[in-house]
């Protein structure tokens, strides 16, 4: 009878809701230009968010070493101060925080791209952009940040230069005591040959799904069936969970597919395909227990949203907003 009292004990205790995977249910701000109200940032919590994402950027140019960061004509919520506002602000609404520095490159736009032509120009940025790293890895910390972005979508050095990130992994770690990540994009996370010193792998998951002006929400979730057996295989390679750091889809024809290829005209605006691409992907990773979740891009906080083209990456006021707040509540049992 003892044992078979425990043996009950145990299954219960296996199928506690505690014990289920963490999942994240994140929104992407866009740091706003002007400052914003602590009640502004609420907002976000009407699509059952229980994370957000925040953005304070930085400049280099195209083929220059040097970083740069809060200057005078950066807007309010990409400057350390203002996004320190912000992070003040989502901790009065029970939101959780990943701060994720990005960095703009002048002249070549998507730092992707971003490359340099001498071992001593390579010195000269990795010293400039470990001070902005820890810039707001220090204030992150003072914060109660959970997690923090090292970089995004670095595709050379992150490949070549895979000694400076572990060094400054190692650096990050000694000033901030939450969970780290690194958001690769779609197509370059498998070049990285460190994931082992994060602890999600992160990836901006905007992989082409179904192409077609408007494929059904079938055929999309038939386009993440290759994926998710890649990314599973990964994660299990690494013994990480992986978190899409950015994730979503422009509410324009085409845009489950070839997104880089849309044409952003308002004539071509499409704003059902858009809720049917959440759908799907929410359909299709809702069971993968690698898939830690992620962040939606993006959400607005500026009052004439709705003025903008309506092929826009925001789901606000769109009926992509009702599908992820419909499955954002369904999964806070697993944040």
């Amino acid at each position: 009878m003892i044992f078979v009292l425990l043996a009950i004990g145990a299954a219960a205790m296996v199928m506690m809701p505690s014990d289920k995977p963490t999942r994240i249910n994140g929104a992407s701000l866009v740091n706003p230009p002007r400052e914003i109200t602590a009640d502004q940032m609420g907002e976000v919590r009407r699509v059952n968010a229980g994370w957000v994402a925040l953005i304070p950027y930085a400049f280099s140019r195209d083929g220059e070493p040097n970083v740069s960061f809060d200057h005078s004509r950066q807007w309010w919520g990409e400057h350390t101060d203002g996004n320190c506002a912000l992070i003040q602000y989502a901790k009065e609404h029970g939101l959780k925080v990943m701060v994720k520095p990005h960095v703009w490159a002048r002249g070549a736009g998507w730092v992707g791209d971003f490359n340099l032509d001498s071992e001593e120009k390579w010195k000269t940025w990795e010293s400039d952009y470990t001070k902005y790293i820890l810039n707001h890895a220090i204030k992150a910390d003072s914060m109660g940040v959970e997690l923090f972005c090292i970089g995004t979508e670095f595709r050379i050095p992150a490949r070549e230069r895979p000694q400076f990130w572990r060094s400054l992994i190692g650096q990050v770690r000694a000033v901030y005591s939450g969970k780290l990540t690194y958001a690769s994009n779609w197509d370059n996370y498998q070049n990285i040959t460190w994931w082992d010193a994060v602890d999600y792998i992160g990836i901006d998951a905007y992989f082409p799904l179904a192409e077609g002006d408007h494929p059904s929400i079938d055929d999309i979730k038939k386009g993440w069936e290759p994926i998710k057996k890649q990314l599973s295989s990964f994660s299990e390679k690494w013994d990480k969970p992986i978190l899409f750091t950015e994730y979503g889809f422009q509410s324009a024809n085409g845009a489950a597919g070839s997104h880089w290829e849309v044409d952003e005209s308002e004539e071509n605006a499409n704003h059902q395909l858009q809720a049917d691409a959440y759908e799907a992907t929410f359909q299709a990773l809702e069971n993968e227990d690698w898939w830690a979740g992620g962040f939606f891009w993006k959400w607005h906080f500026m009052s004439r949203y709705g003025r903008w083209r309506g092929t826009e990456w925001t789901p606000q006021n769109k009926p992509a907003e009702e599908v992820i707040a419909r499955w954002y509540g369904k999964n806070k049992n697993l944040e």
